[in-house]
């Protein structure tokens, strides 16, 4: 037997979207920009998709822009708003994906911006009240704090984070790649800003994703070299990536209610089984609090042999991680954890669910940590 229990790096496939995809990837080879019934076709069935995913999200098609996934689309808010709009500070916190804090990083060097990190408690939650300190005591600040961590699962309130914003005349983005199809969501009622998403986290297609723009904006695109969306993100579209989003976004959806329930009631099952089966366990986060459903990252007793535990998981067949998938095989330790002071003497995994996941799974895997924990 085998466990895919690494659902935050990537998801498989539904086969729904699948079935959905292939036809247009077999008869619907038109260029979208082309003006004849073979390009018609095929921008009728990327604006369709657009339809559908402002529909969950309601908010205005024009609203939606078509990129790459969550890396580009964070870039693209990113960069384009300090080209453009007045921004004389930058705000984050120590826990961001890379796709915004190496890019923040990067932009406030180069445009010699101040940046400023939010503190953090030893739980990974967002101190507000300094939050609101470092609105208050600088110039226009780009706000950058993603909904939900993906490393240990702590969320933030975002309609409290964007009343601040909208209080001190702060641009928001959230990173809400790791939450996007898996909570509901109501862009005309939260005032955020920039707002992205990668179709992988939830059964869809690889390189397939968006940004959410707030339509008051106005901003440059990152890229030239044509006029696609709305001049926005040139280039010729990902029309089986889009169309492939787009039912995965109708599929978690139509069904957010019965996934989370299932996919919850995995996470609970497998804290309360190590609590009982592994002594000395602990979890980083707040697992049972404010937190991500899909995602457990635990933090397990040290020994001599718990730095090849991930290695001897992966031989035993079970996926999982160390950390972001993004920083594998990275010598350095998980900048997540260090941000909030975690134990350096323990190893931390990161477990992910998703509405595939079985019990059958977590069993498997349970029973393999035990067995390594007894034998050192």
């Amino acid at each position: 037997m085998r466990a895919y229990l690494d659902n935050a790096a990537t998801t498989p496939l539904d086969p729904q979207v699948v079935e959905e995809m292939v036809p247009v990837m077999q008869d619907a080879y038109g260029n979208p920009s082309s003006a004849h019934a073979f390009g018609r076709e095929v921008k009728a069935k990327i604006e369709r998709s657009r339809r559908s995913i402002a529909k969950w999200l309601n908010v205005s098609p024009s609203e939606i822009i078509f990129t790459s996934g969550g890396t580009e689309a964070d870039n693209m808010a990113i960069r384009c708003s300090f080209d453009s709009l007045d921004i004389e500070h930058a705000i984050t916190t120590d826990i961001e994906h890379h796709a915004t804090l190496d890019t923040l990083e990067d932009v406030c060097e180069k445009k010699g911006i101040k940046l400023s990190k939010v503190r953090l408690d030893d739980k990974g939650y967002v101190d507000m009240d300094h939050l609101e300190k470092l609105l208050a005591s600088n110039g226009r600040s780009f706000v950058s704090i993603m909904h939900a961590n993906n490393e240990i699962g702590n969320m933030v309130d975002l309609e409290f984070v964007g009343d601040l914003c909208k209080k001190y005349d702060a641009i928001l983005l959230s990173d809400t790649v790791q939450t996007m199809a898996h909570f509901p969501f109501d862009f005309s009622k939260l005032k955020v800003h920039f707002a992205t998403c990668s179709a992988h986290k939830f059964h869809g297609p690889k390189g397939a994703g968006f940004l959410y723009m707030n339509k008051n904006l106005k901003v440059p695109s990152l890229m030239t070299g044509g006029g696609q969306e709305r001049g926005m993100r040139p280039g010729t579209e990902n029309v089986y990536g889009i169309v492939g989003l787009a039912k995965a976004l109708d599929v978690a959806c139509e069904h957010v209610n019965e996934h989370m329930e299932h996919v919850k009631g995995l996470k609970y099952y497998m804290m309360d089984a190590l609590e009982a089966r592994i002594p000395g366990v602990m979890f980083n986060g707040d697992p049972r609090g404010n937190s991500l459903y899909t995602v457990l990252n635990v933090s397990l007793p040290p020994n001599e042999k718990s730095g090849m535990l991930l290695f001897n998981l992966d031989i035993m067949g079970i996926a999982c991680s160390g950390g972001s998938a993004c920083s594998s095989g990275a010598s350095i330790g998980s900048h997540v954890l260090s941000g909030i002071n975690a134990d350096v003497n323990r190893q931390s995994v990161r477990f992910s669910f998703s509405r595939f996941t079985t019990r059958e799974e977590i069993d498997f895997t349970l029973d393999k940590l035990e067995e390594f924990y007894k034998e050192h």
